[in-house]
C-alpha cells in the first residue's frame, strides 16, 4: 500500500513530491483541505455576483487588468487564458518534470488561496494517478507572472484541449477524452489564471536538480577516493582537525566522507612513508571544492522546499472583501540558486576532469594512459577529450539567467526572473556532469588495478566491484563509449551510489553520519 499524503495539509518535500511521482506515495484531499477550497470557491463566486472588482477575476490580464470584464464572460475569460497563453515551443519537457508540476500545483491550489473548483482539483489529481501527462513545451516562460505559457499548455487538457502522454503514446485530448468517454471542465471565475500562476515549471526542474545533483554529489566524494587512492594520495589533507579550522558544513562532511571512504586501505597503508609532501589540489583539495558545492546544494534544497509549500498565485484570496494583488509569482528566490548550483556542478566536473588528467599522465607508479602497451593502443587518453568537451560545454552554460530581465506586457510586468531557463540549464549541466564522473570512474577502476595485490578500503573495493559488473578491465583499445554509458547509467540511475550505500550500511558505516 502506497504512503499517504495529504495536499494542501502536509509539508512536502523534494522526496515525497517525487515519490508522488513514482507512485509510491499517493496525494489525497483530506476534509481540512476540502473545507478550504470550498470556502475559497465560494468567496471568488460571491466576488463575482456582488460585482467587487478583482483582479484576473472579472478584469483582463497584465497591461489589460484595467479592462472590465462583465459578470457573463468571467467564465469565457478562464477559457481564453489557457488558450491565449500556450504559446511554449520546443521540445516536450520529460514526463516526470510535467508530472511533478500537476502535484506541485495541486499542492499549491489546495491550500485554499486560489478561488479553484473542487472538481478542478479532483481532474487534476486523475491525470497525476492515472499518468496521463499533459505535453508542455519546454521553452516560453520568462519566469514570472508564473510560469504561464508552460502553466498554460499544462492544463489545456482540463478544457479538452492540447495533448497528452498516455501509456507511452502522444495522443490529442480530444482523443483521450473520447476514449476514456469523459468530457473536458468548466472553468469557473478565476481559475485559469489561478491554474497558470506560479513557479511549477521553475520549480519541478528543481526538484529534479536537487535529487539528481545530490546523488552526483554522493557519486563524486566515492569516485575521487578511488583516485586518489590510484594515485598513491594522502588522508591527511581531510584530518577533521583542519576542517574544524574552516568550519563550512559541507567542506566538513566531504572531508569526513573521504576519511570513512578511505579507512582500512592496504594501498593507503602501503606508501605512507613515501616522501611525498602534497597532493595536487584536485586530489588535496576535495573537501573544498566538492564542499563548496555541497553547500550550494544546502541552499537550493532548503528553498526549493519553501517554495514547495508556498502558494505563488495572484491575486490571493482571503475572503470577498480581503484579496491582494502581489508578486508571489515571481521566480526570482529560485532563478538565484539555481544559476548557483549551475556553477556548483559545473565544478565537480571541472575537478573531475583534473582528476582524469592525473591518472593518464604516467607518474605514481601507473603506466602512461592506463594500458601497457601504448602507441599501438591509445589507452585511456581519448576519454579525457570528452570530459575536457563537456567541461566545456558546461562552461559555456554557466552564463546566468537571472542575470538578465526583458520587460514583458507592454511594461506592465517590467521585470522578470528568467529562472525557467536557469532550471532547464542547471539539469543539462548534471547530463553532462553525469557523463564526466562515468570516465572518471571508468579510470580510477581501471587505473587501481595496477596496484594489485593490494587493496583499498572495503568500500573502495566495493565501489570498484559495483564498476566491474559491467565493464571489465581493458587490456586493449576497444569501443570505450559502450563503456562511458554503461558506467553513466549506474550513476545516472542513482543505483552505484545506492549500491555503495547500502553496503556501507550493511558494515554498520553511516557517512554522513552527525550531517544527516
Amino acid at each position: 500500500m502506497p504512503t499517504i499524503f495529504n495536499y494542501g495539509s502536509d509539508q512536502l518535500t523534494v522526496a515525497i513530491a517525487i515519490s508522488i511521482a513514482a507512485g509510491k506515495t499517493k496525494g489525497i484531499l483530506n476534509d481540512l483541505a476540502i473545507s478550504r477550497i470550498k470556502a475559497s470557491q465560494h468567496a471568488v463566486q460571491e466576488i463575482v455576483d456582488k460585482g467587487i472588482t478583482v483582479y484576473g477575476v472579472n478584469t483582463g490580464f497584465g497591461i489589460l487588468a484595467n479592462s472590465a470584464i462583465s459578470k457573463k464572460d468571467t467564465e469565457t475569460l478562464q477559457y481564453k487564458i489557457l488558450q491565449s497563453h500556450s504559446v511554449g515551443v520546443g521540445d516536450p519537457i520529460p514526463i516526470e518534470v510535467a508530472k511533478l508540476m500537476l502535484i506541485t500545483k495541486v499542492h499549491a491550489l489546495a491550500q485554499g488561496f486560489s478561488g479553484v473548483q473542487l472538481s478542478t482539483l479532483t481532474r487534476i489529481i486523475w491525470h497525476i494517478e492515472n499518468d496521463i501527462i499533459p505535453v508542455v513545451p519546454e521553452k516560453g516562460s520568462v519566469g514570472a507572472s508564473g510560469d504561464l505559457a508552460p502553466l498554460a499548455h499544462l492544463f489545456l487538457p482540463l478544457i479538452g484541449l492540447g495533448e497528452v502522454f498516455s501509456k507511452g503514446e502522444r495522443i490529442t485530448t480530444a482523443a483521450l477524452l473520447q476514449k476514456e468517454n469523459i468530457n473536458g471542465i468548466s472553468l469557473g471565475p478565476k481559475e485559469g489564471l489561478a491554474l497558470i500562476n506560479g513557479t511549477q515549471f521553475i520549480l519541478s526542474f528543481a526538484i529534479k536538480a536537487v535529487q539528481r545533483m545530490h546523488n552526483c554529489l554522493e557519486a563524486a566524494d566515492i569516485i575521487g577516493a578511488m583516485s586518489l587512492e590510484a594515485l598513491s594520495g594522502t588522508k591527511a589533507p581531510f584530518d577533521e582537525r583542519l576542517h574544524n579550522l574552516r568550519p563550512f558544513i559541507g567542506n566538513k562532511l566531504v572531508a569526513q566522507r573521504l576519511r570513512i571512504l578511505l579507512n582500512n586501505s592496504e594501498i593507503m597503508q602501503s606508501h605512507i612513508d613515501c616522501g611525498r609532501v602534497q597532493d595536487p589540489y584536485s586530489l588535496r583539495c576535495m573537501p573544498q571544492v566538492h564542499g563548496a558545492s555541497r553547500n550550494a546544494w544546502f541552499h537550493l534544497k532548503e528553498l526549493t522546499e519553501i517554495e514547495l509549500n508556498a502558494v505563488t498565485d495572484n491575486p490571493i484570496i482571503l475572503g470577498v472583501n480581503d484579496t491582494i494583488s502581489g508578486g508571489n509569482f515571481h521566480g526570482q528566490p529560485l532563478a538565484l540558486p539555481l544559476d548557483y548550483c549551475c556553477f556548483a556542478a559545473a565544478e565537480l566536473g571541472n575537478i573531475s576532469d583534473r582528476r582524469c588528467y592525473l591518472l593518464l599522465e604516467g607518474k605514481w607508479g601507473l603506466p602512461m594512459l592506463l594500458m601497457k602497451d601504448v602507441g599501438l593502443n591509445s589507452g585511456f587518453m581519448i576519454p579525457q577529450y570528452t570530459t575536457a568537451a563537456l567541461v566545456t560545454e558546461n562552461k559555456t552554460l554557466c552564463f546566468p539567467a537571472s542575470a538578465d530581465s526583458i520587460p514583458t506586457s507592454l511594461g506592465q510586468e517590467d521585470h522578470v526572473s528568467m529562472g525557467s531557463i536557469s532550471g532547464r540549464k542547471l539539469n543539462r549541466v548534471l547530463d553532462n556532469l553525469e557523463y564526466i564522473m562515468a570516465i572518471e570512474l571508468l579510470s580510477a577502476a581501471q587505473a587501481i588495478e595496477f596496484r594489485r595485490p593490494l587493496k583499498s578500503s572495503p568500500l573502495l573495493e566495493f565501489a570498484h566491484d559495483s564498476v566491474r559488473e559491467f565493464v571489465g578491465f581493458a587490456e586493449e583499445d576497444r569501443i570505450f563509449a559502450d563503456d562511458i554509458n554503461k558506467v553513466t547509467k549506474i550513476i545516472k540511475d542513482f543505483s552505484f551510489v545506492e549500491k555503495v550505500n547500502a553496503f556501507a550500511t550493511s558494515k554498520k558505516i553511516d557517512l554522513n553520519e552527525g550531517f544527516n
